[in-house]
């Protein structure tokens, strides 16, 4: 039994961590994901004659 308290010790002592961690790894892929679309919606406009900015 003292074994499975140390883990749950563990747990929560590294939880924060891991949650943020985890924020971080999300919000980077929906970043990467975003630039990518944009910049795709971008090149296609330019091709096509249309340009955003100038």
């Amino acid at each position: 039994m003292h074994a499975a308290n140390d883990l749950r010790s563990t747990l929560e002592k590294h939880a924060p961590l891991l949650l943020a961690l985890l924020l971080v790894l999300l919000s980077a892929r929906m970043l990467k994901k975003t630039f990518w679309s944009l910049f795709g919606i971008y090149m296609a406009l330019h091709y096509s004659g249309i340009h955003p900015f100038g």
